[in-house]
C-alpha cells in the first residue's frame, strides 16, 4: 500500500501519520510493519523517530502482518434487540472491549458474537467478524452487527452517507450556555499521546456533534446527543472542547473527574449511552428503530445527584 503525505502532514512523527490513514490497526501492529521492516519512505526502510517533511511516498507491506492467533467463541451473556439472516442489533455493556487489540486478546464483544450468531461478515477482517462500527469500552448501548459482507457494506454505506442516525445520552459536568447547539471542530490524533484525540487541529477530520439540554441539575445536565460524523472518542472530545465533559471520563475531563470521584466515588465507565439506533434494513429498506434505556445504574446516579 502507497501513502502520499501532504503539506498538513508535515512534523506529524510517522507512527502518527500512519494510524491517521491506517485506523483499522493498532499501535502495536504499526510498531511491528516497523521493527520487520516493511513501512519503506522513498523506498528507503523506516528511521527510528521519523517525521514526515510533505510530499513523500510511504510503502506500507500489510502482508508483513503477523497473523493473529484464531477467535474461539465465548459464552458471554448479550441483550439481543433484533436479528434476522442479515443483521443484529446488540446492547453493549459498559466494560465490554468490542474487539481484539493491543492488551485484549479473549473476552471482548467479539467472541460473544461468534458463541451466538453462526454466521457474521468477514469484511472487518479475522478479528472483527461482524463490526460495522463501534463504541468505546466503557460506552454502553446499541450496536449494530453485520452478518454478511453484502449487509456490512450497505450498512458501511450508509454510515459513510449519515443516513443512520444514533442518539446518545450523556452527562456532563456544567451546565451549556445554550439549550441546543452544534459542535463543529475537527477531530485528530493529538501530537504527543497517541491514546488520545485532541478537538480544533488543522490536521484533524472534520467532525459535527449535535446536543440539547434535557434535564439541568447542580453542576450537571443530561444531553441528548447525535453524531453526524463518527470519529474517534468524538462525542468526549467535543464535549470537553466546549468546556462539559462527559461524567467518569479520566482522559478527557481529568480535573473534573477527580472532583467528582471525590464526591460520589469512582463510576469505572463514561456516562455516555447510545440510547436510540434509526436505520433502513440492508436488504429491505425497511425504516427500523431500535431504544435502550439507561442502565440502571446510571439511572442510580442521577437520583443521588438530585437527592
Amino acid at each position: 500500500m502507497k501513502l502520499q503525505a501532504g503539506p498538513d502532514d508535515r512534523g506529524l512523527r510517522l507512527d502518527v501519520f500512519l494510524a491517521q490513514r491506517l485506523e483499522n490497526l493498532t499501535r502495536s501492529q504499526i510498531q511491528s510493519l516497523n521493527r520487520s521492516g516493511a513501512i519503506r519512505i522513498e523506498g528507503h526502510a523506516d528511521k527510528s523517530g521519523y517525521r514526515i517533511r510533505g510530499g513523500e511516498t510511504i510503502e506500507v507491506d500489510l502482508h508483513a502482518l503477523t497473523p493473529a492467533p484464531p477467535l474461539n467463541p465465548e459464552q458471554i451473556p448479550l441483550q439481543i434487540h433484533f436479528e434476522d439472516r442479515d443483521m443484529a442489533v446488540i446492547e453493549k455493556p459498559a466494560g465490554l472491549v468490542v474487539h481484539p487489540g493491543s492488551g485484549t486478546r479473549d473476552a471482548t464483544l467479539v467472541h460473544g458474537l461468534l458463541w451466538h450468531f453462526q454466521q457474521l461478515s468477514s469484511t472487518g477482517g479475522d478479528a472483527r467478524p461482524g463490526i460495522v462500527h463501534r463504541l468505546d469500552k466503557k460506552t454502553s448501548g446499541l450496536l449494530i452487527v453485520a452478518k454478511n459482507n453484502v449487509a456490512h457494506a450497505r450498512l458501511s454505506s450508509d454510515f459513510q452517507d449519515r443516513k443512520i442516525q444514533k442518539t446518545y445520552l450523556a452527562l456532563v459536568h456544567g451546565r451549556p450556555r445554550q439549550q441546543s447547539g452544534t459542535i463543529e471542530l475537527s477531530v485528530g490524533r493529538h501530537p504527543t499521546i497517541r491514546t488520545k484525540m485532541t478537538a480544533g487541529t488543522a490536521r484533524g477530520r472534520a467532525a459535527f456533534t449535535e446536543y440539547r439540554v434535557l434535564e439541568e441539575f447542580r453542576g450537571f445536565s443530561l444531553l441528548e446527543v447525535r453524531i453526524k460524523t463518527g470519529r474517534t472518542h468524538q462525542i468526549r472530545v467535543h464535549l470537553s472542547a466546549i468546556g462539559h465533559p462527559v461524567v467518569g471520563d479520566d482522559v478527557y475531563g481529568d480535573s473534573s473527574y477527580r472532583q467528582f470521584v471525590k464526591k460520589y466515588g469512582p463510576l469505572n465507565r463514561y456516562f455516555l449511552h447510545a440510547a436510540v439506533l434509526r436505520l433502513n434494513h440492508p436488504t429491505t429498506g425497511e425504516t427500523l428503530e431500535f431504544h435502550s434505556p439507561l442502565p440502571p445504574g446510571l439511572q442510580n446516579l442521577i437520583k443521588s445527584i438530585k437527592s
